[in-house]
């Protein structure tokens, strides 16, 4: 429930957050949300029950929205095409540092200091990136305030939603992305109760995750400049569907161990690594406009696509045939997904898809 809450609270507050760095600033709205996301960790780490964590954590995913809806808008602002994909791959490096490390630092304080300490810790953290913001980033946008009106943002929505290149490319995000965070629901369960590992040998088994998507950013730095976006998008997505595949066969016919189950989330988020940089790149291209709005729309169709499956996730029996079943669903429909994609891209005539 914790994190159900805290990815819809993540997914419904980027419709927001995204169009107000489009009418105000991205440095404003950045600083608003993370004050949010202040908030939601302090009364987190206050709670006196679990009403009071929920709610703490619905704020968090609040305030944390900002990040993942003005981080690529930014990028939009200032580049496009082949360069706009590289800072997409660097950030991607960059952001997995974060959930690398989060597992296996929350593990340990855990258990040398208590649940609170997780949060107190992510209020630091909080105090740290508005600090950052506030002191060293820049304007990227060009503010209009006229694009903070309910008319012109549903509008704005409306058109989005309209243009099935941008539901296909969100569909892949969502497939691949939303995936990881619908998993994330499921494996506690699996890897500590059925498994038997421990929180602190759990959160140190989760790098096996996260290491593999930082290997997948780095051989796409390599191999982009050779391959190009759209052949390195299409090796991704075939580690993706490897690892849709042997996910589905060891949940059916394998004893569930460690290796059975994060070898095939490896394969996953390898692939996911070498496919999300075009993917958003190619995606935001035709909406430079509207970039926080179609950034934010993008989001919360991957997130919430995250969400609903976790969700669904308690429907589906146990959480390993949950995890069996919804997970390569998941990861098929972001390859269908770019199949659809790259042939309406090509209609248009998008003679920078082939070239990112």
């Amino acid at each position: 429930m914790s994190l159900s809450l805290y990815f819809a609270g993540f997914a419904l507050a980027q419709l927001v957050g995204g169009p107000l760095s489009d009418a105000f600033g991205r440095r404003k709205a950045t600083l608003l949300f993370l004050g949010i996301f202040i908030f939601g960790s302090l009364l987190a780490a206050l709670a006196t029950d679990v009403r009071w964590l929920l709610a703490g954590r619905l704020v968090q995913g609040i305030g944390a929205s900002i990040g993942a809806a003005v981080a690529r808008a930014i990028v939009r602002d200032q580049f496009t095409g082949p360069q706009a994909a590289r800072i997409m791959n660097t950030i991607g490096i960059m952001l997995s540092v974060g959930p690398a490390l989060a597992p296996t630092v929350g593990g340990m304080l855990l258990a040398a200091f208590g649940w609170q300490s997780i949060f107190l810790t992510l209020l630091a953290f909080g105090l740290v990136a508005a600090g950052s913001v506030l002191f060293f980033m820049k304007e990227t946008a060009d503010p209009d305030r006229s694009l903070a009106r309910p008319g012109r943002l549903l509008r704005a929505y409306g058109s989005l939603l309209a243009d099935l290149r941008f539901l296909c490319g969100s569909s892949v995000l969502m497939g691949t992305i939303g995936a990881l965070y619908a998993q994330s629901t499921m494996l506690p369960f699996i890897l500590i109760k059925l498994v038997g590992l421990t929180p602190t040998q759990f959160g140190m088994g989760m790098l096996a995750q996260t290491g593999s998507y930082f290997l997948g950013s780095l051989a796409l730095r390599q191999a982009a400049p050779r391959l190009g976006g759209h052949r390195a998008a299409m090796t991704g997505l075939g580690f993706t569907l490897a690892g849709a595949i042997s996910m589905l066969a060891s949940t059916h016919f394998v004893a569930p161990s460690y290796l059975s189950i994060m070898l095939p989330v490896a394969l996953c988020t390898f692939g996911l690594a070498m496919v999300s940089p075009h993917v958003v790149t190619a995606t935001l291209a035709p909406f430079p406009h509207v970039a926080g709005s179609a950034s934010a729309l993008m989001g919360f169709i991957q997130m919430g696509g995250g969400f609903v499956a976790g969700s669904l996730a308690a429907l589906v029996g146990t959480p390993l045939q949950a995890f069996g079943v919804i997970i390569p669903a998941m990861e098929l429909l972001a390859v269908a997904s770019y199949i659809v994609f790259v042939g309406i891209s090509r209609r248009h005539g998008s003679r920078s898809f082939d070239q990112a």
